[in-house]
């Protein structure tokens, strides 16, 4: 598997190998940003509440989460949902509704905010045209504080959707944490650990599954942030009815 784009054309290497690897200017140039924009937003991670629905008893991650439709250019916020998966892709937490904290205003009124999903779901569609994306958008910090912090508690895994973008937004006195990527209907795979900030990897989650490793501190106040962005074409994930 190869995750960089020699050519300049993420989708390209998307379609054919089910993911890749952007460093942040081309992130920044993919989806038509200003890293210095996209900094601006990180302080908020410092306000994420703790996620109080981790089975495994962790109290290592905070988070918030929001949902949008993308259609005609445009992401719009829909109102408040619960986060749900089924237990087929999510064996730890699957089954249950999570009401997860918003994200909040100031994240989500920052012009760049918009561009950053309006350009990862351009990438998306050049991978595969589709009509409107439903969109669900998380801010994770994976800290130290008790332990070892773990930011795939399930393992490795596939999250019932079409496409992943995972960015990395801080990583501050921690080891660990390297991402592991691997064919879901072979043997390849690639592993290695995002540092710089606003790297992202963009995953067809039919094609591969996913984890990151626990991190440990290795200083004061280790904590490692990232967003996490998924595309659906049919629909928000939910329970049946």
């Amino acid at each position: 598997m190869k995750l960089s784009t020699p050519n300049g054309d993420a989708a390209a290497v998307l379609h054919e190998m089910g993911c890749v690897l952007l460093q942040p200017h081309e992130l920044a140039q993919e989806c038509d940003i200003q890293l210095v924009d996209l900094a601006s937003l990180a302080r908020t991670w410092n306000q994420l509440p703790r996620d109080a629905y981790l089975r495994d008893g962790g109290r290592y991650r905070s988070r918030r989460h929001s949902c949008f439709v993308y259609e005609d250019g445009v992401p719009n916020l829909v109102p408040h949902r619960a986060h749900w998966q089924p237990t087929e892709y999510n064996a730890l937490h699957g089954g249950m509704e999570r009401w997860f904290e918003p994200i909040t205003p100031e994240v989500l009124t920052a012009p760049v905010w918009a561009r950053l999903l309006k350009g990862l779901s351009t990438i998306f569609s050049r991978t595969r045209p589709v009509e409107r994306w439903y969109i669900e958008a998380h801010q994770f910090r994976i800290d130290t504080a008790t332990g070892i912090g773990r930011p795939t508690p399930e393992g490795a895994h596939r999250d019932g959707v079409d496409y992943v973008a995972v960015i990395l937004v801080n990583r501050h006195n921690v080891r660990g944490g390297e991402t592991r990527v691997f064919e879901a209907a072979g043997t390849s795979g690639v592993r290695f650990t995002m540092t710089a900030p606003w790297t992202a990897l963009l995953l067809d989650d039919a094609k591969v599954i996913h984890e990151s490793t626990p991190i440990q501190n290795d200083g004061e106040g280790g904590v490692r942030d990232t967003l996490v962005v998924t595309f659906r074409e049919h629909g928000f994930q939910a329970p049946a009815a």
